[in-house]
């Protein structure tokens, strides 16, 4: 049975429908209610409302559909419950720049606030469920519940810091420190919503990874095979083991290809690699 709304409620609620024909609804739990998406952003929940007035829907989206495109009217702001996307802007000739890696607890649409409509497009990397927060919505009730106001202020506040933060990191780091950078996040990243900060698959395609980080397909694949040669990392497809995340981390620059098979080298004698292998290596270099 599903919960009742007030009429604002339902009202807000109609301008959703768009968004929900695009995808398809959980066959388990529709709702969630407003401490449960506090929980998911990792906001602070203290007070207490009446939960049959906080009712968030949820709606699946398939791996490849599109949330939102650029220039749609803006009516809506999505949290990640579980799954995987990307945010992009798309130039004229149809070119893809990527902006974004959204995940469980991030929120997505508030690009569309100022000029009310989106100016970014949010794509599913793998099968996801968001949960839609109505803009109208959340106002009327903003000036009811100051304190829900300031966790929506808040979460918005520490998308920009990310954006900042990676917008700094490309101005002033090599194209080796960027990719290296961008698997130590994406790790901590995985390690707040569960998962292990060692060992994961990467969602995201090279060329994904490459149009984030302002970098060409061909210099991520490099990239990952020399921290891969050099012991950073181990690589199978899209399978990322991280074996020091230290390194990984203080890197600015490869070192020159000889010096890195003797880091191979040290490597894999620590591993029990014969030294017939070795000297393969050093002769390679």
């Amino acid at each position: 049975m599903l919960p009742k709304h007030t009429t604002e409620t339902r009202a807000a609620l109609s301008t959703v429908h768009a968004s929900m024909s695009a995808g398809c609804q959980r066959q388990g739990r529709l709702w969630s209610n407003l401490k449960e998406v506090c929980e998911l952003m990792h906001m602070p929940t203290s007070y207490a409302v009446a939960a049959d007035e906080l009712l968030f829907q949820h709606v699946q989206f398939k791996a490849g559909q599109r949330v939102h495109t650029i220039g749609q009217p803006f009516d809506t702001l999505y949290i990640v419950h579980s799954g995987f996307l990307k945010t992009v802007l798309i130039d004229d000739f149809g070119g893809e720049q990527v902006l974004s890696f959204p995940m469980k607890g991030d929120l997505l649409g508030v690009d569309g606030i100022h000029t009310k409509h989106y100016s970014t497009e949010a794509v599913a990397l793998s099968d996801c469920d968001l949960i839609l927060l109505p803009f109208k919505k959340l106002t009327a009730l903003g000036r009811i519940h100051v304190e829900l106001e300031n966790v929506m202020y808040g979460v918005m506040s520490r998308e920009l810091v990310r954006e900042q933060t990676m917008i700094g990191m490309l101005g002033a780091l090599s194209a080796e420190a960027r990719v290296a950078r961008f698997l130590v996040s994406l790790g901590e990243r995985f390690a707040q919503i569960g998962y292990s900060n060692k060992l994961f698959n990467l969602r995201m395609t090279r060329h994904e990874i490459g149009s984030y980080l302002g970098l060409t397909l061909e210099t991520v694949s490099r990239t990952l095979s020399a921290f891969n040669e050099i012991g950073l990392i181990s690589v199978d497809q899209r399978t990322i083991g991280i074996k020091d995340h230290d390194s990984l981390k203080t890197l600015r620059r490869l070192p020159p290809s000889c010096s890195r098979a003797k880091q191979r080298v040290a490597a894999n004698r620590k591993a029990g690699t014969p030294a017939c292998t070795e000297m393969k290596l050093l002769a390679i270099a």
